[in-house]
């Protein structure tokens, strides 16, 4: 039922709509079968068929028993992947348990499991000690620089 695709356009009927997404996609070597959106960036979730997730629009039309209330998520991992037999439907709840956690934060730091979840912390306390240093090193100069407008001698610790 394409009418709960949010964002879908009104004109595509399910044998158009699965044209268009066969239309623009192309077989990768792993087995998925990669759209291409609006967007020139690859490896990012795609829109495509007016303003609806290309990955939802093929799960509608390719697999069939679309839910809303539900999230489409990729087996294989790839945001872009609309492959039928890649996607299935489940609650938010278990699509966040299901997703990945990288052992590494952006910057490279090892990251600590959180004792009460057992999942990787969200904030890598090494980047974070860093990002608090910075801050006060900007707010001590701010006050520095205020204090010097003003005539006020700096303040030793």
């Amino acid at each position: 039922m394409l009418s709960g695709v949010q964002g879908l356009s009104r004109h595509f009927t399910q044998e158009s709509l699965r044209a268009y997404l066969l239309q623009r996609s192309q077989r990768q070597p792993g087995g998925c079968l990669i759209v291409r959106g609006y967007g020139s960036r690859r490896g990012v979730h795609q829109k495509v068929a007016g303003r609806a997730w290309a990955h939802v629009a093929a799960y509608a039309v390719f697999v069939g028993g679309y839910q809303p209330g539900l999230e489409v998520h990729h087996e294989c991992g790839v945001p872009d992947c609309i492959e039928p037999s890649h996607l299935r439907q489940l609650s938010h709840a278990e699509n966040c348990r299901t997703r990945s956690q990288r052992p590494q934060c952006r910057n490279g730091h090892d990251r600590e499991p959180d004792p009460e979840t057992g999942r990787y912390r969200k904030v890598c306390r090494r980047c974070n000690s860093e990002a608090q240093r910075r801050w006060r090193e900007r707010q001590a100069a701010e006050v520095a620089r205020a204090r010097a407008a003003v005539g006020v001698a700096p303040s030793t610790p």
